[in-house]
């Protein structure tokens, strides 16, 4: 508890955080309408870059910048999809706007200028050239999930809790992770990225039945899919969460000679997020 190397690392660690907050809410004042101050209020900002430095507590600021942006991104698509696509023209034109800004062409809306800009500072790395393919589809299975979560939750079919949690690139934690192991140079080929899916996808599974856990009550309120909304009970989520949880230790071990960094940050991944989310949560009271 006192040790120097310690308390030395732990105050380097925030500040990475309060940097990463800081450079948060600068990028989101570029794009008017893209984050409304119920939703997106200083502390989720701060717990957003608080998860990219304690993720990767080695980085420099710079390096976390797109782990973090990438992470707002995500949380800006989840809210327009909840809170402003009223039809599914609405769904399908939000699809489309993200994958075309993907696919470099001119933004047609903030969200559109946010997928682009992002997409140019993972071009500015070497590697993203041969990579840009495997980052487009993380991208498009996000969209695509956020898209079939919106059509589960307004009454178009209702998936089994299997069929649910194969859904779970719509928590967008694969595509963050994807993003950040570019920019910081974890993997530079698709062969490198290939052998982490395994593990990213287990890990984004756990994450994804921990978040229902954790905003159970608000999910229910306002509709939102959700396991416990499904039919599982909270005993059966923690019993798949521990399975989920065993599987991607096994995962991530073989992983930690070859890529050490991603997998300590897949680790890190699962037991932060637990302890997070027993007293959190990233949203403001009462938002999406």
């Amino acid at each position: 508890m006192n040790d120097p190397g310690a308390l030395f690392a732990t105050g380097r660690t925030c500040a990475l955080a309060v940097a990463g907050g800081r450079d948060l809410e600068r990028h989101a004042a570029r794009y008017e309408g893209l984050f409304p101050r119920e939703s997106f209020d200083s502390g989720l900002f701060g717990s957003l870059a608080m998860a990219g430095a304690f993720g990767s507590p080695w980085a420099s600021p710079a390096s976390l910048r797109v782990v973090n942006r990438t992470s707002l991104l995500v949380f800006a698509v989840d809210r327009l999809f909840d809170e402003e696509a009223a039809a599914r023209d609405d769904v399908a034109a939000l699809t489309r706007t993200c994958l075309a800004a993907a696919d470099g062409f001119p933004a047609a809306s903030p969200v559109a200028r946010f997928v682009g800009d992002l997409r140019a500072e993972l071009g500015t790395v070497a590697a993203f050239a041969a990579l840009e393919p495997a980052w487009r589809e993380r991208l498009e299975l996000m969209v695509a999930a956020m898209a079939r979560e919106w059509e589960w939750s307004r009454g178009g079919g209702r998936p089994s809790p299997e069929e649910y949690l194969s859904n779970a690139d719509s928590s967008g934690a694969l595509f963050i992770a994807v993003s950040h192991w570019i920019y910081t140079g974890e993997v530079t080929t698709p062969e490198d990225l290939a052998g982490l899916r395994a593990a990213g996808e287990t890990v984004q599974r756990y994450l994804r039945l921990l978040n229902d856990l954790a905003t159970h009550r608000r999910e229910s309120a306002s509709g939102d899919v959700n396991a416990l909304t499904l039919g599982m009970t909270a005993d059966e989520v923690r019993t798949r969460m521990a399975e989920l949880a065993r599987e991607a230790a096994e995962l991530i071990e073989p992983l930690r000679d070859s890529r050490p960094r991603a997998a300590d940050h897949l680790w890190w991944q699962i037991h932060y997020s637990a302890g997070f989310y027993g007293l959190s949560d990233f949203w403001a009271s009462g938002a999406a």
